[in-house]
């Protein structure tokens, strides 16, 4: 049934755009944070970007070797800004044997913890499982959009799938205990134009 009182109608539309605006303005202020959209900075530290520990800093001890995989964020240890201001920030963080890393990999690596982009170099998708290779026995990350897969002990090279490149690399250190990075991205970030 339509209403037909214009001063209700008027007073209804006022509170649910009210009712929008309260619950938007959380989420834009802190992603229009000075520095949110950064990518990565030396010495940032890593926190946890979902569940239960979201924002808390990650320590190498917290993720279980061989996987699964723990998503991040770098956060500036100055200002506490989280920069997750931009997709392209996201992490796939792995804890793996070093002795299976190639040279590169265990050179970017903290006691053999390895940091990528999350972002698919396809079509831009979020590398999100941990599964066994479609060829081979070792687990990889896989995008599930196009199936991708990536060894992450052989800097992140594409072993499956239309991906064009490997994933980004972000080498890392360990600060008092805690995964920082150690510099900033190696390689190019996100998909491919029309991926």
């Amino acid at each position: 049934m339509a209403c037909q009182d214009p001063v209700r109608r008027s007073l209804l539309l006022t509170a649910l755009a009210a009712g929008a605006y309260l619950a938007a303005k959380p989420a834009v202020a802190e992603e229009d944070q000075p520095g949110s959209d950064e990518r990565p900075q030396k010495g940032d530290f890593l926190v946890h970007s979902e569940g239960e520990h979201a924002g808390e800093i990650i320590k190498p001890g917290d993720l279980e070797l061989g996987g699964p995989p723990v998503h991040a964020w770098p956060k500036d240890p100055k200002s506490s800004v989280i920069r997750k201001g931009s997709r392209l920030n996201e992490i796939v963080l792995l804890r793996l044997d070093p002795g299976e890393l190639d040279d590169e990999s265990r050179s970017r690596s903290a006691n053999g913890v390895v940091a990528y982009s999350l972002v698919c170099t396809h079509a831009g998708c979020a590398v999100s499982e941990w599964v066994k290779a479609s060829e081979g026995d070792k687990n990889v990350l896989k995008c599930p959009c196009h199936n991708s897969e990536f060894d992450p002990r052989q800097s992140a090279e594409v072993v499956f799938g239309p991906a064009p490149r490997h994933l980004a690399a972000l080498p890392l250190a360990i600060a008092d205990g805690s995964l920082t990075v150690a510099a900033g991205f190696v390689g190019k970030l996100g998909g491919q134009p029309g991926g």
